[in-house]
């Protein structure tokens, strides 16, 4: 009976929690958007609201090539497979996909499965087990963490972006043991990126594989949008790139790029692979189109980077703090759960969406908003934003004045 008392005691918790936060009115999570509109706006509510919490990094949401694409794939294929990949659920348009992903991102192979957190689940406890070593950035997603725990190597974590600290924890490990480390790109939540050069080194002098999640680089990073090796220009320095077709590609999925005998390797012995049901034919032929249309359009690629370097720096004009980003992701860093959520309020209340992220997501006294910037801004939709950002914050008393 106690088992089960603590069992409802968490859920309690939670539920506690959330509805504390809907009786306050700071409940801005799960919000149905009730339609999508051109240049990045959202209707919620029945408000139009500048949206600056979407992946869509290039603008493609909505595309008229991917729509008929995917279109076009149900009346060839209907609306979804008959099962798993490896017996009746693989298609042509699977084959076609993987084909161009490889291409795009510079492999010999690439194999998809249904989602990026499935990925790295599948991907990592397939290639490390209890008699390995897997390395872990602190700041790395949860689905990065989960693989490593369910794989049962032994799990070490070193401190973010610290080469010196991987170099020691790398050196501490018998040189005949496997090892395996695994990194983002672009970390999630600070928008920075990951010091390819310095750790695809360490690893090539401690044996080690490297694995880059490249779910918020792709698109985003290397003047065709490729990722973090064209950024670099460390071209096949990396030997497992895994990436998602939910953000910069307008779809659902994920997938993993790297030699022809690793990605045969996986086909066989990843379970998520195995035991899960193929992509359904319109998400394959969506992902498919927008590959060749982030290639047809490169001034998308141009685009984003371009706006999210005005709004980094108009935001750091204004005194906010957006931490090391880099990227496309901007944190404006609140500090406290309560003003990150005021922050929210009020910018809300002045048609920007954003959305808080808070602790556990983050670590306490580090709440910020998660603002992210696409192809699909306008310069004068971003410097409203930042605008609208600024009085907020004085408002909620983030900035003074």
């Amino acid at each position: 009976m106690r088992g089960k008392d603590a069992i409802q005691m968490k859920i309690q918790a939670m539920c506690q929690r959330v509805e504390q936060l809907q009786q306050a009115g700071l409940y801005y999570y799960n919000l149905p958007a009730t339609e999508i509109l051109p240049g990045a706006r959202v209707m919620v509510h029945g408000r139009e609201m500048a949206m600056f919490a979407s992946y869509s990094y290039l603008g493609l949401l909505g595309h008229p090539r991917i729509n008929a694409a995917a279109k076009a794939a149900i009346d060839t294929y209907g609306t979804g497979t008959h099962g798993v990949r490896t017996l009746a659920g693989s298609l042509q348009l699977h084959e076609e996909l993987e084909e161009k992903i490889a291409t795009f991102k510079g492999t010999e192979r690439a194999v998809t499965y249904s989602s990026g957190y499935v990925t790295n689940l599948t991907v990592i406890s397939s290639l490390v087990g209890r008699r390995d070593f897997v390395f872990c950035d602190k700041l790395n997603h949860a689905s990065i963490v989960d693989g490593c725990m369910l794989s049962g190597a032994r799990f070490v974590r070193f401190r973010h972006n610290d080469m010196q600290d991987l170099e020691a924890r790398l050196a501490s490990v018998p040189s005949e043991s496997a090892k395996l480390v695994v990194v983002d790109a672009v970390f999630s939540m600070d928008g920075d990126i990951i010091d390819l050069p310095g750790l695809s080194a360490l690893c090539r002098r401690n044996g080690a594989w490297l694995m880059v999640d490249e779910a918020h680089s792709l698109g985003v990073l290397g003047r065709t949008g490729s990722g973090i090796e064209e950024h670099f220009g460390l071209h096949g320095v990396i030997d497992i790139q895994m990436g998602t077709l939910s953000k910069t590609i307008p779809s659902i999925g994920g997938y993993l790029a790297g030699s022809a005998d690793l990605i045969t390797y996986l086909r066989h012995a990843s379970r998520a692979y195995i035991f899960s049901a193929a992509l359904p034919p319109a998400q394959a032929a969506a992902a498919l189109e927008a590959l060749r249309v982030i290639e047809d359009e490169g001034w998308r690629v141009e685009m984003v980077q371009r706006n999210a370097r005005r709004f980094i720096d108009g935001l750091r004009a204004r005194g906010f703090d957006t931490m090391q980003t880099e990227t496309a992701i901007v944190p404006v860093l609140c500090g406290a759960d309560e003003l990150a959520f005021g922050l929210t309020r009020a910018a809300q209340e002045q048609g920007l969406f954003v959305l808080p992220v808070i602790s556990p997501a983050v670590p306490e006294g580090l709440a910020r908003l998660r603002a992210t910037v696409t192809a699909a801004h306008a310069p004068e939709t971003i410097d409203r934003a930042i605008d609208v950002l600024e009085t907020a914050a004085r408002q909620v008393g983030i900035l003074a004045g």
